[in-house]
């Protein structure tokens, strides 16, 4: 009995530094409707506060209604969240978006299958509203691989992992200068928060 005090008293000590009523804010998830069917991704503020805000808010804008998936390739990821359908009618430069962030890729997070990242160009610090959701384990995307820095982990697919499953067998084509765009809209018709912080 006396070999259990001290983590009995430490148990006391860290709740009585919990205000009545208060618990740890949940963190916020994001159901996505495409047409292909919906999954919900949750979000991880403590780890990747940037991508995170950045990102509700393009949510909350309502900016990712009527975007596609427009790089699908299966055996890596599925990206989406820039070009809108017109992609396939010539209009070949994505949405305009805010300024792009910070890189947050030392966070702990791992670009492994059903995690959700932020999609960036050779800069590192270049995302705006791109993400891209892993399908398989990849571990050379993680800091500082491939080139550096790594890609930044902000969330994962808690629900639905069979949509996202299925848009990454989609048949896919070359749209001009961009490859392995599904030959099929794949269309993401809304996004909102629908759980945790907003």
């Amino acid at each position: 009995m006396l070999k259990r005090l001290p983590l009995i008293g430490a148990l006391v000590v860290a709740l009585s530094a919990v205000p009545d009523g208060a618990a740890a804010a949940p963190n916020p998830q994001v159901r996505v409707k495409t047409s292909m069917g919906e999954f919900v991704i949750e979000l991880y503020p403590d780890k990747a506060p940037l991508s995170v805000a950045n990102f509700l808010q393009y949510v909350n804008d309502g900016f990712y209604s009527g975007t596609i998936f427009h790089r699908v390739i299966p055996n890596f990821m599925v990206q989406g969240g820039g070009f809108t359908a017109d992609l396939y009618k010539g209009t070949l430069r994505p949405k305009a978006t805010r300024a792009p962030i910070a890189l947050e890729s030392k966070n702990g997070l791992k670009n492994d299958t059903g995690w959700v990242a932020m999609a960036r160009t050779g800069d590192p610090n270049s995302a705006t509203s791109q993400f891209f959701i892993n399908v398989v384990d990849n571990n050379g995307l993680n800091h500082p691989q491939p080139d550096g820095h790594g890609y930044a982990v902000f969330g994962k697919v808690i629900q639905g992992m069979d949509v996202v499953n299925a848009i990454r067998k989609v048949r896919t084509t070359n749209v001009q200068m961009y490859q392995d765009v599904p030959a099929d809209a794949v269309v993401i018709d809304s996004m909102a928060v629908v759980g945790g912080a907003r």
